[in-house]
């Protein structure tokens, strides 16, 4: 009896691209928003927060203010009174409230479509800003969370131990045009098949058929 062999790594970047487009062909933005604003809003809040909590909650904050014009004249307190079942809804209350000011005094009341100039908002990090240009103005960039972090260790896409490094590693092994959909294909799969609790690289359809010789889970290193 033959053993498996596991894949090599051009193998497993070509079949995983190729099963996520099988599987999830469409890839809606989890977040409910409807511009670059309200995006951007949401992102900042779904830090430490499920997506779908956040969709419970903007509803009631879009009614209160949805653009930064409204937003930069509410209160800290009305804002985090409606953002509280978040979490870190002080920190989140007062950064929607400050960038909602500088985005009114500094651009015009527009979202910028540039990393630099949205990193420099209060509350939006790298991540953030890489959601924002990629899902609102469709620039390439590829948003690594803690969870494309794991499943990218686990399929041996990168050793990094940081989500920075694994966002590098990332884009040199796939192409421009497929990170802003790649990303999101990533998050469902991990979200319906390779969990924290769901797999630990030796369950799922991927880390079986990229690693069919695994014999011992695939600890991921923690950002």
């Amino acid at each position: 009896m033959t053993t498996p062999k596991n894949l090599l790594k051009a193998e497993r970047v070509a079949y995983i691209h190729q099963r996520l487009e099988e599987l999830y062909p469409e890839t809606p933005v989890p977040l409910d928003h409807k511009d670059p604003y309200t995006l951007l809003v949401a992102v900042l809040l779904s830090a430490q927060c499920t997506d779908e909590r956040v969709n419970q909650i903007t509803p009631a904050l879009w009614a209160l203010a949805d653009n930064p014009y409204d937003m930069a004249m509410q209160s800290v307190e009305d804002i985090q009174a409606i953002i509280r079942p978040c979490g870190l809804s002080p920190q989140k209350s007062k950064a929607i409230s400050v960038l909602s000011q500088m985005l009114v005094e500094e651009h015009n009341g527009e979202v910028p479509n540039d990393m630099a100039a949205l990193e420099k908002l209060p509350g939006v990090g790298h991540k953030t800003a890489s959601v924002v240009v990629a899902q609102a103005f469709g620039v390439p960039a590829f948003p690594v969370d803690t969870h494309i972090h794991r499943l990218a260790q686990r399929w041996g896409l990168t050793s990094g131990k940081n989500v920075q490094q694994t966002e590098k590693d990332l884009k040199r092994l796939f192409p421009a045009e497929s990170w802003n959909k790649l990303h999101l294909q990533i998050i469902f799969y991990g979200r319906e098949y390779c969990s924290a609790r769901g797999c630990d690289g030796t369950v799922c359809e991927i880390c079986t058929t990229c690693y069919p010789a695994r014999k011992h889970p695939k600890k991921a290193k923690k950002p």
